[in-house]
């Protein structure tokens, strides 16, 4: 870590995130705080925190973004058969507490260490209470066994984290987010840094450049409060059509 990094305090502020090029993973900035406008703030900059419980608040900006394009996701033939059997049910903003928990779980139960800590999870809760965070709950049966959870902006979804209790929920919770983003017209999904996980689901690497135009763009979403508690029947809804 460079002992040039910007040490953040009370101030709501970023260095531009060009200044990330001196390091390779991108690390802008370390200290400040979550608050909402702090993160409102750094997504909007194409900034994200990403840190564990026993370091200090860690801010990025990588050099390469993993994005999908929701107006052209395909999915494959796997996933598409498995959407057409509507084995599961979706829906949006349902559950929010649980479906980030289990996000945390999914990690600390396989012993690997997680960004999702308490004060992430108190920080998102306060996002979603004020409509700036949403949660796509995928059930079999009446039981939540995936989802997803992260940060819209006007034409943006920033992706945070997905779980899997059984094979294959969280891929159909993708998709169904990725039809979901077309209905509202938000044209790209943020996953942060690409993964071979991502990259499956239609996720491709861009520059950082790249990335931050498209924040720069305008966007004319509809609201996420218009498709409140959005439960879809994949056949009946908007057919899957292969390619």
């Amino acid at each position: 870590m460079s002992d040039q990094l910007v040490q953040l305090d009370h101030r709501l502020w970023f260095p531009d995130p060009q200044a990330a090029l001196d390091e390779p993973e991108g690390l802008l900035a370390i200290g400040g705080d979550l608050r909402p406008e702090r993160l409102l703030l750094a997504y909007q900059m194409g900034i994200f925190p990403w840190f564990e419980a026993d370091q200090p608040i860690l801010w990025w900006s990588p050099p390469e973004r993993a994005v999908v394009e929701a107006d052209t996701f395909k999915a494959s033939k796997s996933l598409e058969r498995i959407l057409r059997k509507n084995d599961f049910s979706v829906a949006l903003d349902l559950h929010f507490d649980e479906v980030i928990m289990l996000c945390q779980r999914s990690r600390t139960s396989q012993g690997q260490g997680t960004w999702i800590t308490d004060d992430m999870i108190e920080a998102y809760t306060l996002l979603f209470e004020a409509d700036k965070a949403h949660c796509i709950a995928c059930f079999e049966n009446t039981e939540l066994v995936g989802g997803l959870y992260g940060v819209s902006l006007d034409g943006i979804f920033c992706g945070e984290s997905m779980f899997s209790l059984v094979s294959n929920a969280s891929k159909v919770a993708f998709a169904y987010l990725a039809r979901l983003c077309q209905d509202l017209g938000v044209g790209i999904i943020d996953c942060q840094m690409p993964n071979p996980h991502l990259m499956r689901l239609g996720a491709k690497p861009i520059p950082r450049s790249a990335f931050h135009t498209m924040l720069r763009e305008p966007h004319r979403a509809k609201p996420w409060s218009s498709l409140k508690g959005w439960l879809p029947s994949w056949q009946t809804s908007h057919p899957w059509t292969a390619q």
